[in-house]
């Protein structure tokens, strides 16, 4: 069935995805700030376009385009600003609301969706009833349209926000840790079999010899605070060529981020470790002994 979808993302590259989907169901609307609405505008999205990008901004936005063209879906990505932004959107239009659905699938009224669930141990499949119907839709969930739509429109919309309740007491660099970690094509993680800090120095060495971007898993970023981000169900979901996981156990949540990795090795001195039935290769060994004779080998056989 032909449905009319308004998405929105704060990446483009995200936000075009959510345009291919929303195209496949029927005709498409947008919001975008800046630049990104010409982006949608040409890949085929009624696009409004807004100056500011705050929240507040973007939730009188998104409810604003609601109101004018009745979208029986409204997709947001599910990126930090996306799913602070859903909720509150749905909450006004007293609609249904569900997160980071991969799959997204309209029929008579309602909306059924499938997204992890358990840890990312199994897949739920919901119904949500009513229109319009909110989900969060993860990165990558969806392909951009291949085959050139015809363009739609750029509509400037001036939108007051309402006056933050948040304000700002003060502002931190963020801690070291790789950007882009979602198209990476070979990655090379740490876990809690790094015993300090500074030892993820061998990591870094190993990654330089294959070209690769860094992650962790969850107890070293939101326990330990070595990186900013993290491999898991509750941080970036990956889907590289390569993944390396270096002293990491394998619990369920680090298992959906990397569930969709082509080749997975693991390094962990636990022979009884779970990551160890996730992957196509496994080292049995200590991390401190294995991913220095590692890059060495590597290093040599690129000469």
């Amino acid at each position: 069935m032909s449905v009319k979808t308004l998405v929105y993302s704060d990446n483009t590259e995200v936000a075009l995805q959510l345009l291919g989907r929303a195209l496949e169901l029927g005709p498409a609307v947008a919001v975008a700030a800046g630049d990104q609405a010409g982006a949608l505008a040409e890949g085929g999205a009624k696009t409004f376009r807004i100056g500011e990008a705050s929240i507040e901004h973007l939730r009188a936005a998104i409810l604003e385009v609601a109101r004018r063209e009745s979208p029986a879906l409204i997709m947001i990505a599910s990126t930090r600003r996306g799913r602070e932004l859903a909720p509150r959107v749905a909450s006004v239009l007293g609609a249904g609301y569900c997160g980071d659905c991969f799959e997204v699938e309209p029929s008579e009224g309602s909306v059924r969706v499938k997204r992890l669930a358990y840890g990312g141990s199994t897949i739920a499949t919901e119904a949500i009833k009513g229109t319009p119907a909110v989900v969060t839709i993860p990165p990558r969930s969806f392909k951009k349209r291949e085959e050139r739509a015809t363009p739609g429109e750029v509509i400037e919309l001036n939108v007051t926000g309402a006056a933050s309740a948040v304000r700002v007491l003060e502002r931190r660099p963020k801690r070291t840790g790789d950007a882009g970690l979602e198209n990476a094509k070979v990655i090379v993680s740490a876990g809690r079999g790094f015993k300090k800090r500074e030892d993820l120095a061998m990591l870094e060495e190993l990654a330089g010899v294959l070209g690769a971007k860094i992650g962790c898993s969850r107890p070293v970023s939101a326990d330990l605070g070595w990186m900013d981000q993290w491999v898991g169900i509750s941080g970036k979901r990956v889907a590289p060529r390569l993944y390396v996981a270096c002293g990491i156990s394998g619990t369920i949540q680090h298992a959906a981020g990397i569930r969709d990795s082509q080749t997975i090795v693991a390094v962990n001195s636990d022979e009884a470790a779970g990551i160890h039935e996730l992957s196509d290769y496994s080292i049995v060994g200590d991390i401190y002994a294995v991913l220095p004779a590692l890059t060495r080998a590597l290093r040599e056989r690129v000469k």
